[in-house]
């Protein structure tokens, strides 16, 4: 509400400043702010075409620029004469929820120059300047048709040092160091960094929304950097503002700093924001790949880390409503472990956010569908991915989007899209963005691009690019640099890449995690150069957490202590992930060693005789241990017992110990409860199950319910039916023969090359509860002595090879045969991970020697993994 008072003076201001302006032969007419800017508007007296400069301290930082506009019915690029003008003040306050830094001032002059072009029509160039940068936009009174383009761009002093980034339609490319002048012409994105006389330039635009259409620049020589569209038309039904362009100016601290872009934006359309907290997130895709995004087991041993760590947030991505082909579900809307995961993360104190491709939520119907069934299933967050578009068309869809997820209060993370430009102000649940060459890439992780980050990307907004992947080849960074990034790169998710065991391996870079936020009150560059180094100071609260990362041969580096006034314990982890600590005023010289390509991360808190820690305590569940029967083997209907125990490191109350049975199973037996469990006490209990008429393998989980979380521990059991009389599985008799890959497995698929690494059998997702597995080409011999008459079984490519299948794309075709004596009894014809199982009845009278086989499709045996499901024979 503060902002839109603002707003409203300022209106009255600008009408009580508008002076009629005659035209003449040359004109210009300057703009004024805080800190030695100047923008300077000019139009020639021969052509009508107008230009903007900008001038800091005395000097010109960019050269005359073209500005105008043309539409299908009118060209207000040319022939233009100045109308009137009218100046004021915009002061607004404003609160985000993200970002570097969360309350926020923005002081700006403005200035509307009113034009008018041939035939009358007219506009108006929005000119605002701030302590910053410098931003212009055009503001048509009426529909003049679709806008065509504009004559915007930016005229950068020759010889200016520039990093740019090539355009793509996802934002992710390298950042490449050049010079205005030289750069190859091409197309780049914003935004894009120059740097001239020691003041430096971040060209980027602001408001961006389905009022327009994206824009990115072109440089066709000489150091001008033209606007152009993603549309060849923009609609433009009526009146309407196009995207601020923006150029945030200033030394590197000041650009770094910067909130210019949603200090421009459109304020917040969200009322209530108290559902929207930024936070750490596990992140699953780089951890566990597809399997991840597939596992509901593997899901929460990232919810556990998440709990034990204090980390708010799990991540399931892709995979999770796909078949093991890596093809579509259409059935997940109602057959998806996700409400299970929902409920297992929330009794540990965890929320889920899940993964989404666009093309799920690009209709109005299916918006109003999914949307609905995410709240009510309990996720807080969505990646949607795969936008890539800057078109008018996609920002139309952004618009309805926001508005319908902030309705659901299901935060935003959106990959494959375009970079913030002022969204988070307008749209605050929007957390982070992707539009970077960031850590999933397999190369060009180059640190010279990670130390231009903060400085490009990072500028307008938050940015995903997903660090720790410590286990991650294409990752040129050392340790203490990477733990670095949880500082240097500013996301209001902060998406963790690492594998649990990769953490655990790094218990310095563990704390350290542990203790960072993701949202940050104030933000200040300490030293640093695009390309070179970037060492930036947060504060989050009362402390300061600082990260630093160098590209380069090893070095001793001399930090100044840029932060608050005072006496600070500084908590550092140094490269080799060493910890030590330090005792400094502000303004000193923080002086470490650093290895090739290295770096380091601190947190810095008020010192006072005693301080020896900057670590506070980290809320999180309370360390317990379940243990449950381990493994069990039974038949449909026949009862069994399972036995738990729970026992704890801390007092804990109101406890509960019970399996948790699948629907359709039957437990006896009553829960265990206890008032209160201590430390050297135990809840024990014992239970009898039943399963119904199904097949496979089945984690069941002894759970224990407590006030402060729950815990758990599954029994494995496998159910099979039991055959007729006269019958036997083939898994349970003696064989001989070889797999191409690994052993025979009996009663599991094929895996790989270790014995009992697969999975459950399962072919087109139906289990068996036995069988064998095997890879081609493999052959498998039962000896029957002429005692057997039948031999039957459903045979098909596991599901155990649709994931590498879909990831590598070749391989996971066979043929099955069946042979007794040396002779061909069945041969099937080429099986793929997308063909039916074949279920085989074959005579076997007589056979002394059964021979199984599996042969290779035609297409080399890589993931050929084949099963026979239930395999059998009747014998006399």
């Amino acid at each position: 509400m503060p902002a839109r008072r603002a707003l409203v003076v300022v209106s009255a201001l600008l009408a009580g400043l508008a002076v009629a302006v005659p035209a003449e032969a040359a004109q210009s007419w300057t703009v004024s702010g805080r800190h030695g800017l100047t923008a300077t508007v000019s139009a020639d007296g021969a052509e009508g075409r107008v230009s903007l400069a900008v001038n800091r301290a005395g000097r010109t930082v960019l050269a005359p620029s073209p500005v105008g506009i043309t539409t299908e019915h009118v060209d207000l690029s040319k022939g233009l004469r100045l109308l009137r003008r009218s100046s004021g003040p915009v002061v607004e306050h404003y609160n985000t929820k993200a970002g570097k830094q969360l309350s926020r001032m923005s002081v700006m002059t403005e200035s509307r120059f009113t034009f008018e072009g041939t035939g009358g029509a007219r506009f108006d160039l929005v000119v605002r300047v701030s302590r910053d940068g410098v931003a212009y936009r055009y503001s048509l009174p009426r529909s003049y048709g679709a806008i065509l383009g504009e004559a915007s761009a930016f005229h950068v002093p020759a010889g200016s040092t520039a990093w740019l980034a090539k355009y793509r339609r996802d934002y992710e490319n390298p950042f490449l160091k050049t010079t205005s002048d030289t750069a190859e012409p091409a197309e780049y994105m914003h935004p894009a960094l120059f740097e001239t006389g020691g003041t430096y330039l971040n060209i980027t635009e602001s408001d961006v929304d389905g009022r327009h259409s994206g824009a990115r620049l072109v440089h066709e020589g000489g150091g001008v950097y033209r606007i152009k569209y993603w549309d060849e038309k923009v609609q433009a039904p009526g009146p309407v503002d196009t995207a601020w362009r923006t150029v945030i100016i200033g030394d590197l601290a000041t650009v770094t700093s910067s909130t210019l872009v949603d200090d421009l934006a459109t304020p917040s359309k969200v009322r209530d924001t108290s559902w929207i907290k930024p936070g750490k997130v596990f992140w699953s895709w780089l951890a566990g790949g597809r399997e991840a995004g597939q596992s509901l087991a593997m899901q929460k041993t990232y919810v556990d880390y998440a709990a034990a760590h204090g980390w708010p947030y799990v991540l399931v991505d892709a995979g999770w409503y796909f078949d093991p082909n890596w093809d579509y579900d259409p059935t997940w809307e109602t057959t998806s472990w996700i409400p299970q995961l929902v409920d297992y993360a929330r009794a540990r104190g965890v929320q889920v956010q899940t993964w989404v491709h666009y093309d799920e939520l690009d209709t109005a119907e299916e918006r109003a569908t999914r949307l609905a069934l995410f709240e009510r299933w309990g996720v807080v967050g969505l990646k949607i991915d795969f936008m890539d578009s800057d078109g008018q068309d996609r920002y139309r869809w952004y618009d309805q989007i926001l508005a319908e997820t902030a309705k659901h209060h299901l935060m935003i993370n959106f990959h494959g899209s375009t970079i913030p430009h002022g969204i988070q102000r307008t749209w605050p649940h929007v957390m982070t963005m992707e539009g970077v060459h960031g850590g999933e890439k397999s190369s060009g992780l180059t640190t010279s691009h990670l130390t231009a980050l903060p400085f490009t990307r990072n500028v307008p907004g938050s940015m995903d690019y997903t660090p720790m992947a410590w286990h991650r080849p294409s990752r040129t960074t050392s340790d203490a640099h990477e733990l670095a990034l949880a500082v240097l790169f500013e996301s209001g998710m902060q998406n963790f890449a690492g594998r649990v065991e990769d953490y655990q391996a790094r218990p310095e870079a563990e704390r350290f995690l542990d203790q960072v936020p993701a949202a940050w009150n104030e933000t200040r560059l300490l030293a640093g150069r695009p390309g070179e180094s970037a060492v930036l100071a947060r504060r989050s609260g009362d402390r300061w957490f600082i990260g630093g990362g160098f590209s380069g041969e090893a070095r001793t580096v001399d930090v100044p202590l840029g932060i608050s006034q005072g006496r600070w314990l500084v908590d550092i982890v140094r490269d080799g992930l060493v910890r030590e600590r330090r005792v400094l005023s502000s303004g000193e010289k923080l002086t470490l060693d650093v290895m090739k390509d290295g770096g380091f991360a601190a947190i810095a808190c008020r010192w006072q005789p005693g301080v020896t820690t900057c670590d506070q305590p980290v809320s999180k569940v309370p360390s317990t241990t379940v243990t449950a029967t381990p493994s069990v083997k039974t038949n449909p209907g026949k009862a069994f017992e399972i036995e738990g125990k729970f026992t704890v490191d801390s007092p804990v109350s109101k406890v509960t110990l019970l399996p948790r049975v699948p629907n359709g199973w039957t437990i006896s037996g009553p829960a265990v409860t206890a008032r209160e469990l201590r430390p050297g006490q135990a809840l024990t209990g014992k239970w009898t199950l039943t399963a119904p008429d199904t097949a496979g393998y089945f984690d069941i989980p002894v759970v224990a319910t407590f006030r402060e979380g729950e815990d758990e521990q599954v029994s494995r059991v496998h159910v099979w039916k039991p055959l007729p009389a006269g019958w036997s599985y083939l898994s349970d008799l003696p064989f001989t023969g070889q797999s191409g890959d690994g052993p025979i497995e009996r009663d599991l698929a094929n895996g790989g090359a270790a014995a009992g690494d697969g999975k459950p059998i399962a072919i087109r997702r139906t289990q068996h509860g036995k069988g064998l597995g095997t890879h081609a080409n493999a052959t498998i011999e039962f000896t029957l002595d002429a005692r057997c008459t039948e031999f039957a079984a459903t045979v098909g490519v596991d599901d155990e090879a649709g994931l590498d299948v879909a990831r590598q794309r070749v391989g996971g075709t066979v043929t099955f045969g069946v042979s007794g004596d040396g002779r061909s009894l069945v041969d099937t014809e080429v099986l793929g991970v997308r063909t039916a199982p074949r279920n085989l009845a074959v005579d076997v009278s007589g056979v002394q020697k059964l021979t199984l086989r599996v042969n290779d499709g035609g297409d080399g045996t890589q993931n050929d993994h084949a099963s026979w499901g239930d395999a059998r024979v009747k014998c006399g």
